[in-house]
Parts: structure tokens; sequence; C-alpha cells
């Protein structure tokens, strides 16, 4: 399971957005857990903190930095406290790991040695030293883009604060990585700011630190911070509150706040916005409205995106946010439908897992029942390879969201056809283009595509939504 879907089951689990800081102030230790011993100390109370709050948190972070300034038995130490964390719980290392020659090995160590979930990382160092921690698709890594130390003010509201360096960073590290692998790290007191990066990345998660330094402000920060969805914010437990003998009551009560203020947000963002054009082209694009509201909501991001396989591409397709946009959704169906009218099949296939809401919603549009291939068999029960009714010798049409290269459709085609059906075509929303539609024909299948990625780049780039640079690298690429 990758860090994104590890985190998001404890928070809806636990109900919770509060994480833990694994580095308590050993002078706040409470009596009964002081010895001579200060990391005999500091192992019992870690022990009890994770014990009282595991049911209450969606993460726990430890400070390596803090575990290094006690030498090796603090290393030692950290290891203990990472082998007691609930498995189940994910762990953010606070690094601020900064150093570009070494980020290739501690990557390695963090992610496989340790099995740590996500890290803590510099950005001044830009996109070639995040880039071997973003080679682990499983992991994530967290930006620090802002703190609240009154010393860096100088550097992070340089040259202006209607354009300053901290919202400059948000805007780079975004072309980094994928929201599920690059969230940022913010330290501040100051609602105002936090609204400005959340303004600027409203689909990356954000871990805020320092906010209760001034406890005024807590319910504007979470406002401001939480996305239209109630969440997208890590809150830390306050310091002071883990030499507390009664933790588990106060974080307890300190979750029911912030639920309280989660309910409000999602209360006032439960309508179902409008969009509409703000540009006119003649000769435009049939699907020409349809390619910048998937722009607009953030589906499809143009920068340096490193992939799986270590390469670079110049976009990234996010079509999961599709489903939570009714409107926009509804386009996307009708756009498949204007294909699938003109093609002869007896029922829909979804490739899972992407494309399993639109198939459905094809399938009940279309009044046509629908199967899908299993990405894996299961080891118990009927151990089906196909699910759904059908009888072999009835032609399925393959709906796919996105063609690459082509193969993750054809081996769920290949499996239909195993069963004793018929494939002829394969239906997606984005053709990636680079010579797919070929290989498609030569396994013998005709591909059809509501738009593609040529043709969405040209769009975006005629309406102004990204500038000439960005249209350049995509051409070369």
């Amino acid at each position: 399971m990758n860090f994104f879907d590890k985190l998001h089951n404890n928070i809806s689990q636990n109900q919770s957005l509060l994480f833990v800081g694994l580095d308590p102030n050993p002078e706040m230790m409470p009596a009964f857990y002081q010895s001579e011993d200060v990391i005999t100390g500091l192992w019992n109370w870690l022990q009890f903190i994770i014990s009282e709050t595991s049911d209450f948190v969606c993460a726990y972070k430890p400070t390596l930095g803090f575990y290094e300034a006690l030498g090796v038995p603090g290393l030692e130490l950290l290891h203990k406290i990472l082998a007691v964390v609930p498995k189940y719980i994910p762990i953010i290392l606070d690094a601020k790991h900064s150093d570009l020659n070494t980020s290739t090995i501690f990557a390695r160590t963090v992610f496989t040695e340790w099995q740590i979930d996500a890290i803590t990382l510099s950005p001044y160092t830009g996109q070639d030293h995040v880039a071997p921690f973003l080679v682990y698709p499983d992991k994530a890594v967290f930006i620090l883009c802002c703190t609240s130390n009154l010393g860096a003010k100088t550097l992070q509201h340089y040259p202006s604060n209607e354009s300053p360096l901290y919202l400059q960073v948000v805007k780079e590290s975004k072309n980094w990585g994928t929201p599920e692998q690059l969230g940022l790290e913010v330290g501040t007191t100051n609602p105002d700011i936090l609204g400005f990066i959340r303004a600027t990345a409203p689909e990356r998660i954000i871990m805020v630190r320092s906010i209760w330094e001034e406890e005024n402000n807590f319910s504007q920060i979470l406002k401001v911070g939480l996305n239209s969805n109630g969440d997208g914010l890590l809150i830390p437990v306050p310091q002071d509150m883990l030499a507390s003998p009664k933790l588990s009551e106060e974080i307890q009560s300190l979750r029911s706040q912030i639920n309280h203020v989660r309910n409000e947000v999602i209360s006032d963002g439960s309508t179902c916005s409008v969009w509409l054009p703000d540009v006119c082209l003649l000769n435009q694009h049939p699907q020409h409205d349809l390619i910048l509201q998937l722009y607009d909501i953030g589906c499809i991001m143009f920068g340096n995106f490193v992939q799986a396989s270590g390469a670079v591409f110049p976009y990234y397709i996010d079509l999961r946010k599709i489903i939570s946009n009714p409107q926009i959704f509804n386009q996307v169906l009708s756009a498949y439908e204007e294909i699938l009218i003109n093609l002869r099949f007896d029922r829909l296939a979804g490739i899972p897992y992407g494309s399993l809401p639109t198939a459905t919603g094809l399938a009940l549009r279309l009044h046509c029942p629908m199967i899908f291939p299993r990405k894996e068999v299961k080891a118990h029960g009927t151990r089906k390879l196909i699910e759904g009714n059908f009888c072999p010798g009835e032609t399925v049409v393959v709906i796919d969201d996105i063609l690459i290269s082509g193969k993750s459709v054809m081996e769920g085609a290949e499996k239909l056809k195993s069963a004793g059906l018929n494939v002829n075509d394969i239906v997606v929303l984005i053709d990636h283009e680079q010579g797919v539609q070929d290989r498609l024909i030569e396994n013998g299948y005709q591909g059809h595509a509501v738009f593609t990625i040529s043709e969405i780049t040209n769009t975006l780039y005629l309406s102004g939504r990204i500038n000439e640079e960005q249209f350049l690298a995509f051409s070369e690429r």
C-alpha cells in the first residue's frame, strides 16, 4: 500500500488529521519516566505516547536530528521506536535532508531498510535532489516551503509580499511530483500565508507546523488550510500535551474540535460549482471546454514529473479527480458515449482500477451490462479471472482511461479473450500517441480516443493555460 492510501485509510478509520511528533522535549518528561539514563526514560515515555495516541492519529513524525543529537544510543532508540509504531500507521521522517550527493543512498536507506513511508526535504538544491526519493512509487516526500522562524522572514518574503519566495517554492515543487508523491510542509501562525499556499496548491497535502504558538488563530488556520473535502491538512499534536497523564482524553478532545471545523468546511463546500469557459477560439477542438476543465481541476499538469522508471515526463495526467466533480464526470461520459454509439458490442469491460467508475457510468447510461478482468486472481473463493456474467462468443468493448504503451489494456483484453469473448475495440479518454495506436492494430485491436495529448496541449497553449516554454517542452518529448 502506498503512502497516500495508507494515510487516508488512517484518516478515515481514526477520523483524525492529527499527527504526533516523536521528538518530545526531555525537559518536559513526566517525573514517572525520568531516570539517570535519559535514553531509557525517553524509550518508556515514547512507548506511552504511541500506545495512548495510535487510535486517534493518522501519522507519526520522528525527527531524525533529535535522535542524532543523542549519538549512537539515540539512533538505536529511533530504530526501536520505528519497530513499535503500528504497521498500518504511516511514518513521516522529519529529516529536512538537503545533501545532493547522498540523496540516492539516503533514500534507499530510509525507504527500504528503515521502511519509512515519507520524508521531509529541503527544496533549495532543486529537483535533482528530490528525484532519487520519487523513484519509490509507494513512498512520498514533503517539501519544506515555509517556516515560522522570524529570522527566515527576510528570505521567505523576498522579493515582495505579493510574490514571495515561499510561493515560488510551492509552484516549482508542484512540477516535481504528483499529489500522491509530493506534499508540502508549512510552519506558520499566519492564516494568510497558509491561505496563499492552499490557493496555489489546492490538490496537495499540507503538513502544518507551529500553529499552536498563537492558539487564537487555530480555527482560521484550519478553515484556510483544509480543502473543500475537509482534509488535505495534517495537524500536529501540541508538544506540551504529550506530557499529560491524560493524553488519550486530551487528544480525543482536540480531535473533536478539529472535526467540528472540518464539518463546517465540508458543509460550506457541498454545492457543485458551475464552470464557464473564459476563452473563445475559432476552429476549436470539439471537446475544447472539457480539456480546459480537466486542466483547471488539476487532472492535467505540466512540469518535470519523475516516473517510477526514473524517466522524466514534461506532463502528468491524473484522471482520478474526475469522479469528485459530477459536472465534469458527466461530460466525460458523454464524450465516451459519442464514440461508443458507433461501435457494435454486447458488453462493456472496464480495466481496473482507474477506468472502473467510467465503465460503470457508461453501463448505466447505455443500459449495457458490464464486466471487468481482475488485475490479480483471488487466492480464495471462486478465483474468477473475469467478474460479472457473460457468455462465450459475445463481443466486448474495452474501456480504459489513458493509452500510454497499450500494455495494460491489451493484457486486460487478452484475459477477456481467454474466456471466449471477442474484443475488437478499445476506447479511452486520452491517447498519449508515440505509436500506441499502431501497436494496438498490430495486435488486432482498434483504438479510439476522445482526444490525443497533442490536441490537449495545443488547446491549452492557444487558450493561454500553458506558456510557450511548457508547450515547446512537450513538443520536444
